[in-house]
């Protein structure tokens, strides 16, 4: 009998030669059964239970209702997806927390149904040393209700030091060819060459030609006077050609050096040509990201909202929007995100020239794709490819994305039937503002799993743990 190990309540115990030790305490296995859901997984839409057990999904089937559950959640009538994988949000810390916080976005984040973000290197100081960007993980392990991984910053002068990041746990390296703050644009030729080429990481870009912005800037600037209306300047400022001339750019580099390239925030009809739609996208090594405020606003949405919608790249022409929109659909365009990007309402009352880019939106995005779903636009399937299952596949990140046995659950239950009436009131982001204040959207988030806990339901969150986990990737 010695050295047998049997449990009783809550501990393990075994036998020596005589006597009975304690090992250690057994953990309570922590059980949520979901009943009479309405499953949108994998390009399918079934009903059925799901039983998460801890932090993972235990079982997907019919008949789950005799197992006994901690809690029991009856999904009846209600649809229910993986959580939201955002692979571009602005979250400002540290540095720039005035405008917003990990702890502050990343509860706006669940409110929404998005359980999981990569965030930007474009932080105050720029993460552009391995030691930067793990203070930022050491934040966010203590304060995000979501789940996070950070780009690696790059610059003109660190490519060494960039290239020292670890594959398996950080999403990417970050490169802006182009609009950016501090010391992060890169135009050195030299520099994009040896990241291009040495690079085993994901690059992602934001692509916008600094000369070409800058020349028209020269131009427009002794034309316009100081007032100046949104319309009439930003998408003429940050034109289709500044666009194309980037992204073409860094597709030629890429194909140069067969490196892992995803462009952001696609804008423009132009760009579209460089994107396929024939490889897999597991297969793919040049993909791409379609923002939502580019599906949603057109330059016409200036005359309401002004510097509201002011971002980078431009919200442009309606022809644009259509364009992006079918190009999305039939999979040219590979996610949906969001660029995140929250400034102080003050910030946004400047004049033009003065006044940040960059919109707040991560609380809403899924709604915002729900209505196009009410509007016949975009099936529920597909909303949940591009904005679940495509970021988990492109960036690799274990064991999320899919509502699998053996995966984490990261879920979403949404209402279908319940509206959301967005007020100043109803936000969660520390700005305070949206530019979707006073709108309605026919459809409710009404539960947020992430790994195994409900963390919102029905308006209401959990008593606060951090309860984000750090990603993994499978490369």
């Amino acid at each position: 009998m010695s050295g047998a190990i049997f449990h009783k309540k809550d501990f393990f115990y075994t036998f020596g030669d005589k006597n009975l030790f304690l090992i250690f305490p057994s953990k309570k296995t922590l059980k949520t059964l979901i009943l009479n859901a309405k499953l949108v997984n994998e390009n399918k839409i079934i009903e059925t239970d799901i039983l998460i057990e801890d932090n993972f999904i235990q079982k997907i089937d019919k008949n789950l209702s005799h197992i006994e559950a901690q809690k029991i959640i009856d999904a009846q009538g209600k649809h229910i997806f993986a959580g939201v994988i955002d692979d571009q949000v602005h979250f400002r810390e540290p540095g720039l927390t005035h405008k917003a916080n990990i702890h502050t976005e990343s509860k706006s984040a669940i409110a929404g149904g998005t359980t999981t973000f990569m965030e930007m290197p474009n932080t105050v100081p720029n993460a552009l040393t391995q030691s930067l960007l793990e203070d930022k993980y050491d934040i966010a392990k203590k304060t995000s209700w979501a789940n996070y991984s950070f780009f690696m910053g790059v610059s003109n002068d660190n490519h060494e030091e960039a290239l020292k990041t670890d594959p398996k746990n950080v999403c990417g390296l970050k490169i802006f060819m182009g609009s950016s703050t501090g010391n992060m644009l890169v135009d050195n030729p030299s520099t994009l060459e040896k990241i291009f080429s040495e690079s085993p990481l994901l690059i992602a870009t934001h692509c916008e030609d600094e000369k070409t912005i800058r020349q028209n800037i020269e131009f427009y600037k002794e034309t316009f006077s100081k007032v100046v209306p949104t319309a009439d300047i930003h998408p003429v400022l940050r034109d289709e050609d500044a666009c194309l001339l980037s992204s073409q750019f860094a597709k030629n580099l890429a194909k140069k050096h067969n490196t892992r390239l995803h462009i952001l925030h696609i804008s423009t009809q132009n760009e579209l040509f460089l994107f396929e739609n024939k490889t897999p996208r597991h297969k793919k090594r040049i993909t791409s990201e379609v923002c939502v405020h580019h599906l949603h606003f057109t330059s016409d949405d200036y005359a309401k909202l002004n510097n509201q919608i002011k971002c980078n790249p431009a919200i442009k022409n309606p022809h644009h929007k259509e364009a992006l929109w079918k190009a999305l659909l039939n999979d040219t365009l590979d996610i949906i995100a969001t660029d995140h990007a929250p400034h102080t309402w003050e910030e946004k009352q400047q004049d033009y020239w003065q006044a940040p880019s960059g919109v707040p939106l991560v609380q809403h995005s899924l709604l915002l794709m729900l209505e196009y779903y009410k509007k016949g636009k975009i099936s529920l399937e597909k909303i949940i490819d591009k904005m679940c299952h495509a970021p988990a596949d492109i960036f690799q990140i274990n064991k999320r994305g899919y509502v699998r046995e053996g995966y984490f659950a990261d879920l979403v239950m949404v209402d279908l039937e319940k509206n959301t009436n967005v007020t100043t009131e109803s936000l969660h982001y520390k700005c305070g503002w949206s530019p979707f204040v006073g709108e309605s959207f026919s459809s409710q988030v009404t539960h947020t799993f992430v790994n195994g806990k409900l963390v919102y339901e029905n308006g209401v969150f959990a008593d606060f743990e951090p309860f984000g986990q750090r990603l993994t990737f499978d490369r």
